[in-house]
């Protein structure tokens, strides 16, 4: 907790000012994005997560290099809300989300406007959803991010992948490059699970199935403001090869690619 900001009276007014900047910023913004078309609004978007990477204090720091075939996804763990800003303004790609979260007031809309694809994952309707995503994807040539952990975590494993999120790859000309996240302080130095639980992974503790639970579950602008106060964090980003998948169905696609991004993860987040 010593690398920690003290929650004191000056950091609290400090993260009010950013968080009202942030959302007039959102407001001034709007306007644009809603005459913009989605192909430019996508290129736009790096821009508009930029102004939220400065005020909540994120450094960025990515190891190895993105893959050069298209069409390209690239796959992660989760850990917060706060991958959402940062793996565009890195990849200057869009993502692969939930179909409930198109609903979402006002962010399902902007979702959209920025290039995200919603899929509904349940098996019942994977052949739509197959359909929906394969015909998106060879059309852009930037990256598109899924989680296919289906949520966040507390920072202490990486979920299994969910398979139904990668009907789309099989018998497919999509490269798949997996890309393991993890946070440290501002300093490079580790977080302990507890902490990382605690004050910088955003989750729900009733679908944790191990690691520390963390004291206090925030609403996702509620661990914006949260992190502003802390001070921020850095996000390191490892890209690694893409595996050979040709012939795999897509349970065997998500364990493998879960395997790799898992191990990658476990080895990096308490390293010194």
């Amino acid at each position: 907790m010593a690398r920690l900001r003290k929650q004191n009276i000056f950091n609290t007014v400090g993260a009010a000012i950013k968080f009202v900047a942030f959302w007039i910023m959102v407001v001034v913004q709007l306007p644009i994005i809603v005459l913009m078309p989605r192909r430019i609004a996508v290129r736009y978007m790096p821009v508009f997560m930029w102004f939220l990477i400065k005020l909540a204090g994120i450094k960025i720091v990515v190891h190895g290099k993105l893959d050069s075939h298209r069409p390209l996804m690239i796959v992660s763990n989760h850990i917060s809300v706060f991958e959402i800003a940062t793996f565009p303004s890195v990849f200057k790609g869009s993502f692969v989300a939930k179909k409930e979260m198109e609903n979402w007031p006002l962010v399902g809309w902007v979702a959209k406007k920025f290039g995200v694809i919603f899929v509904d994952r349940r098996p019942s309707h994977a052949r739509d959803a197959l359909a929906v995503v394969q015909k998106a994807v060879q059309s852009v040539k930037y990256p598109m991010i899924v989680f296919p952990e289906g949520t966040t975590t507390n920072g202490a494993y990486v979920k299994p992948f969910k398979s139904t999120l990668f009907n789309f790859v099989e018998n497919s000309n999509i490269t798949v490059q997996p890309m393991a996240m993890h946070y440290r302080y501002k300093d490079g130095s580790t977080i302990d699970e507890q902490t990382l639980a605690d004050h910088f992974a955003y989750f729900d503790n009733k679908k944790m199935e191990m690691g520390p639970r963390c004291k206090i579950e925030r609403s996702a602008f509620g661990q914006v403001f949260h992190i502003m106060m802390l001070g921020g964090f850095t996000v390191e980003i490892t890209l690694l090869p893409p595996p050979p998948l040709a012939g795999m169905d897509r349970k065997q696609i998500a364990e493998t690619l879960q395997k790799i991004v898992s191990d990658k993860y476990m080895e990096l987040k308490d390293k010194k």
